[in-house]
């Protein structure tokens, strides 16, 4: 179970530092090599991914959106069929990016040997 917490808080961090100066996929690579480092079964893989992601994701989005009033994510979250709802525009975003990371720790985990 502490394999699972350290899969986590890595992938969450090392996201953080590849988004300072990769693009936002990187987030994929970086899932993966934490899966591929810390062995785990299939579905451990994919939520430490998945979690890892979507807390980081969660975090940045809704610091970035209060630190400018809302104003982006008002007029995006009006444009998409949201209702203007930024707080669901925000679970979608962060949603997105845990599906890719968590494939990505899945991806990973499948291409290990079992144990």
């Amino acid at each position: 179970m502490l394999k699972y917490f350290v899969a986590i808080v890595l992938t969450a961090l090392l996201s953080l530092v590849a988004g300072l100066y990769l693009p936002w996929w990187s987030i994929a690579v970086t899932a993966f090599l934490v899966s591929v480092i810390i062995p785990q079964k299939p579905l451990y893989a994919f939520f430490s991914g998945f979690i890892g992601v979507f807390l980081l994701w969660e975090i940045l989005a809704w610091w970035r959106d209060t630190r400018n009033d809302g104003i982006l994510s008002q007029k995006i979250a009006q444009v998409l069929p949201l209702g203007g709802s930024t707080l669901l525009l925000i679970l979608i975003t962060s949603l997105i990016g845990a599906i890719v990371a968590g494939f990505a720790a899945l991806a990973a985990s499948y291409l290990r040997k079992p144990e």
